[in-house]
């Protein structure tokens, strides 16, 4: 690794301290999120396990509960291993490339996973407001083209964001002051002009998840419309109470997307609290999603309760 005036040519490590502040109790925050880490894990498996043995879980929404549930043990995968290792073993050395990797993997399984939530909110538009051609719209080959396309967009997208920062050679920093290697935090180490990465990561922002935000609203607004002009009081109960589970989830998501996305770039949030608020949207909403979806789904519940008892 060349280095001149405290600058670094094409560096082949680099160095990830974790949470910037809170060194000395790290080692601590570590057990909370390992027991996140576990909820999520043990839940998504218990998903992937659950809906393909139960037949009347064989419906759009329950597919597509399925492929987050894949994308949520990626996340997992992806983040846990080396923030653990950071916490508990001070192992902050990373191979350049290997962050890069963990970058990549890290966005698009972000983007694949607000997808997800947009087709959600469409299966929950369509059976809602036009239930009889529900399953006539949303047939096995839909559902495939439509997490295809989810996948492809996510992957396109961000995979051009670790391109353009192989393109970056003079360092000014190799230490990243986070517990995982995210976009921006990687892009200010850079001593060269860097505009275009952080143009094109505001695009890849408002590209997928402003998109996907808006497209979920605009769904729900039709869907609350629909539901209020229904006659009876039972059936908007109903209708409304199937959406629920998606209503909190692509809050959850949303709300702390957008909060670690602006404190990160235009915020004056501490180092510390935004690297917390940034792990905390990673991790937490895979171990919600199936916390929310087993108390409402009947047919989870009854499993689950078999299983344990």
């Amino acid at each position: 690794m060349g280095s001149t005036n405290m600058s670094y040519l094409n560096p082949k490590t680099v160095t990830l301290i974790g949470i910037p502040g809170l060194e000395h109790v790290q080692f601590w925050i570590g057990f909370p999120f390992l027991g996140v880490c576990l909820v999520a894990l043990l839940g998504n498996i218990f998903l992937l396990i659950t809906i393909p043995s139960e037949r009347s879980l064989h419906q759009p929404m329950y597919i597509f509960l399925a492929v987050l549930a894949v994308t949520d043990l990626g996340l997992c995968v992806a983040i846990a291993p080396k923030m653990l290792a950071i916490f508990w073993f001070g192992s902050c050395s990373m191979a350049f490339d290997a962050c890069l990797t963990q970058l990549f993997f890290i966005h698009a399984l972000q983007g694949m996973e607000s997808g997800i939530l947009l087709a959600m909110a469409f299966d929950r538009y369509v059976a809602i407001c036009d239930p009889l051609r529900h399953t006539a719209i949303l047939t096995p080959h839909f559902l495939v083209h439509m997490v295809l396309m989810m996948a492809i967009r996510a992957t396109v997208l961000v995979g051009i964001l670790p391109i353009l920062l192989t393109r970056v050679h003079l360092f000014q920093s190799v230490v990243i002051l986070h517990c995982y290697c995210e976009h921006m935090a990687v892009v200010k180490l850079a001593a060269e002009d860097v505009r275009i990465n952080k143009s094109y990561g505001l695009f890849v922002a408002f590209a997928i998840l402003g998109f996907d935000m808006i497209f979920v609203f605009i769904s729900y607004i039709l869907i609350f419309w629909a539901v209020f002009h229904l006659p009876q009081k039972e059936a908007r109960l109903k209708a409304f109470n199937t959406c629920t589970c998606h209503i909190v989830i692509f809050l959850e998501f949303y709300i702390l997307a957008f909060f670690s996305f602006f404190s990160h770039r235009f915020g004056h949030v501490s180092s510390y609290a935004h690297i917390l608020l940034s792990t905390i949207y990673l991790l937490v909403p895979p171990a919600l999603n199936p916390i929310v979806y087993g108390m409402k789904t009947k047919e989870i519940r009854r499993r689950l309760i078999r299983f344990v008892f």
